[in-house]
């Protein structure tokens, strides 16, 4: 068995509409997931009994319950693994809306495949992405697309961001799905994802919308802030990215040099 290193990268929210509750408590949503290039680090290396370790930023909670350890588990059942030492370095911010721990897990799942073989198709790899959260399918494949239901139904979508800069900043705010979720009222938008998103990206700030920044903002008032320091910079378009707390700006070319408080945390990347 050889070693293997990968880079589990964030996404953005462009839009992030929550349309209904389901009935087995969940909600539907739509949004377009985006990739972006701020990454983990993880390397998975052959081993005498199955190891799980990280560096980097300091992840709460017990590491058995890592969801890299969880999708080697969930493959384990269905093929015969032989055990591995897996180590994550983790760069992207937890609680922060940019799908990193879904990533993670989506990787290891991507590399254990490749090294052992399995000959998993995306769909299938998919499938096992699905039993480990409702994002993590998403990067399997890694591409823009219109996600539906739980977040984890795929309709492709034709949009190239290429000549954008994105910025990111977490302002060290961790905010949990179920907080996030309390105060939100599901409504269906007026118009569809594929609509808003087939407009000009100058006029998505008055018509792309987070449904969570109207339940969060009131109580965290540095996240409109940030919104509104990132326009006053020359971004085309700002929002907080799924349940927050990190906003991000898209600018055209080069923005300029901002300055944020020293406990934020800052990417800057192009599309």
């Amino acid at each position: 068995m050889q070693t293997m290193l990968d880079f589990p990268n964030a996404k953005i929210n462009l839009g992030l509409y929550i349309t209904e509750k389901r009935p087995d408590g969940f909600h539907n949503l739509q949004s377009c997931f985006y990739p972006v290039r701020w990454c983990d680090a993880l390397e998975i290396l052959p081993a005498e009994e199955i190891q799980f370790d990280m560096t980097g930023l300091p992840v709460p909670g017990d590491p058995e319950t890592n969801l890299c350890l969880k999708a080697y588990k969930l493959l384990q059942q269905d093929h015969n693994l032989p055990p591995v030492h897996l180590h994550l370095h983790k760069v992207l911010p937890m609680g922060a809306g940019l799908g990193g721990g879904s990533a993670d897990a989506a990787f290891t799942l991507r590399i254990l495949n490749q090294l052992f073989e399995l000959n998993l198709n995306a769909e299938a790899l998919e499938n096992y992405a699905r039993q480990l959260g409702s994002d993590c399918a998403f990067f399997i494949q890694n591409k823009p697309v219109i996600a539906t239901e739980r977040g984890d139904v795929f309709t492709p979508v034709n949009l190239d961001l290429s000549g954008y800069t994105c910025v990111i900043v977490y302002p060290g705010i961790h905010i949990t799905t179920a907080e996030a979720y309390a105060s939100i009222k599901p409504q269906q938008p007026s118009c569809t994802m594929e609509m808003l998103l087939k407009q000009d990206v100058k006029v998505w700030k008055e018509v792309l919308k987070n449904d969570f920044e109207e339940a969060l903002f009131p109580k965290y008032p540095e996240l409109p802030q940030l919104k509104e320091q990132l326009y006053e910079a020359g971004a085309t378009y700002a929002a907080m990215t799924g349940s927050g707390s990190a906003v991000y700006g898209l600018f055209k070319g080069t923005p300029p040099n901002l300055v944020f408080p020293a406990h934020y945390v800052v990417w800057q990347g192009l599309l």
